[in-house]
């Protein structure tokens, strides 16, 4: 459960701080369902960029933000529909993106939800705290960007290999930024940090580890699979049917997703996708990947093992060749030349390095049920090219220039993209991946393995912590009308 314990005397200092600040806070019913946000919220953010360092861009912590970097209203939810003609196979293929969010990544919302019930329950001090925000990109980046609307200090955590777009952009947003040894894969480097820091800067404090922050798994639940529900309300046809999602595993957040969507569609599938570089949960193995964001060599807290059916390695080879031929500018005269559409190719932006990942996930689900064109798979592009353009600049130094040959190989490649690394979980399998927790969460960080057991035993365990959502609004709601009283 979510720690909801009220600090009365720390509680009315922060509805002070905030009402110095101007701050109000949006409910978790408002990022599901923006049109309740109070009209005059929505009218100020015609004059907010959309990455502008102003609290009403708190307002903007949901799916729905029109697409636009200047003066947005509220619009529709944000989504790209790759056709077959890219993709290769029959079946839909849709993604959430992220790009329209503030810090053009979606993991702003889940740094939003580990800290908004910190704050509005006092157990959060801006005047002795830091917020600390250990991550293998942009949660970090979302948690700094957070913490600044809030007028909170912020330390960033994330692994030194990541893309140069990251560092420059915290250079001016976090209050200090620390860089672990290795890349995405290195999660337990970002781990030793944080107990570093607890031991040398002790009180000064607070972790909000995305990987156990159950307010992560909580957003995406909520908000997150909200957001898919009602695209595929949008979408499906009356002979369509919703097969699954498929989202890499991370920090297990956006899996609540494709859990909230099978309580609405029970026999849909959730495939938990990994690089095939790293295969942690496929192989428990080890090593490095350029999957960026996705960090791996273990089981994250928040992962629900019991609901994910499916595993489905991806090669981080195809995910930065396909970087190229969505982006370069040759690659995109090819893809127009075999009747991809101009309007689609336009949006291919919209897809980052984890967003392709997820995107080939996609396409070795459908291949591999044999999935029909009445049937939908959903993922999620968490960031755009947007964070990655030093990356092209790297590949373009270390292969060449991109030229027409590498266009047509990297097509062909899609086509060519098998079912090789899936893996169907069985009750045995599933456990397997659960026991996989014990060794990092209760010997190395500090979890009781009663906990862990209940996560697998008690039915209620996850069912509970969804049933905070309402508290959790009302804490919101009634510290907000203090705030401008």
């Amino acid at each position: 459960m979510i720690d909801l314990t009220i600090n009365e005397k720390q509680r009315e200092k922060n509805v002070t701080l905030c009402r110095e600040k101007g701050i109000t806070l949006p409910t978790y019913e408002q990022m599901k369902n923006p049109t309740k946000i109070p009209k005059p919220m929505i009218k100020d953010l015609e004059k907010i960029g959309l990455w502008d360092i102003h609290s009403r861009n708190l307002y903007r912590v949901n799916w729905a933000n029109e697409p636009t970097a200047k003066g947005g209203k509220i619009g529709e939810i944000n989504y790209l529909e790759l056709p077959s003609e890219l993709t290769g196979v029959k079946a839909r293929i849709v993604g959430l993106a992220g790009k329209w969010f503030p810090t053009g990544a979606h993991k702003v919302g889940a740094s939003y939800s580990c800290l908004a019930p910190t704050l509005v329950t006092g157990q959060f001090d801006p005047s002795l705290h830091k917020a600390v925000w250990p991550s293998t990109g942009n949660y970090c980046r979302g948690g700094a960007y957070i913490s600044k609307l809030l007028g909170c200090k912020s330390i960033a955590i994330l692994p030194e290999e990541m893309s140069r777009e990251r560092f420059e952009w915290l250079e001016n947003i976090a209050d200090e930024t620390i860089s672990t040894p290795g890349c995405e894969s290195n999660v337990k480097e970002i781990f030793d940090k944080c107990w570093e820091l607890r031991e040398t800067r002790g009180d000064n404090l607070m972790i909000f580890n995305q990987f156990e922050e159950l307010g992560n798994h909580l957003w995406h639940y909520e908000v997150t699979g909200n957001a898919m529900e009602q695209v595929l309300r949008k979408i499906m046809s009356e002979n369509d049917r919703f097969a699954g999602t498929c989202l890499s595993s991370g920090s297990g957040g956006t899996l609540a997703g494709g859990e909230y969507l099978k309580t609405i569609f029970p026999k849909s599938k959730t495939a938990v996708a990994e690089a095939l570089q790293c295969p942690t949960l496929l192989n428990n193995g080890f090593g490095g990947h350029r999957i960026e964001g996705i960090g791996d060599k273990h089981v994250p807290w928040i992962h629900n093992a019991r609901n994910t059916d499916m595993l489905i390695g991806v090669d981080d080879e195809i995910t930065m060749r396909l970087l190229r031929l969505f982006n370069e500018p040759v690659g995109i005269e090819y893809l127009l030349k075999q009747g991809v559409d101009i309007q689609l190719i336009e949006q291919l932006n919209l897809l980052g390095i984890s967003g392709i990942g997820n995107a080939l996930s996609a396409i070795k689900f459908a291949k591999y049920y044999e999935l029909t064109e009445n049937d939908i798979v959903f993922t999620i592009f968490t960031d755009s090219f947007e964070m990655y353009g030093s990356r092209l600049e790297e590949l373009n130094t270390e292969r060449g220039k991109y030229a027409i040959n590498n266009a047509i190989q990297d097509f062909e490649m899609i086509s060519h993209v098998g079912t090789d690394n899936v893996q169907e979980l069985t009750y045995v399998d599933k456990k397997r991946i659960h026991n996989l927790k014990y060794y990092t969460w209760i010997e190395q960080q500090g979890k009781q393995v009663e906990e862990l057991n209940a996560q697998w035993y008690d039915p209620d365990y996850w069912t509970n912590i969804y049933s905070q959502t309402s508290k959790i609004d009302q804490l919101i709601e009634s510290f907000n009308k203090e705030v401008v009283s």
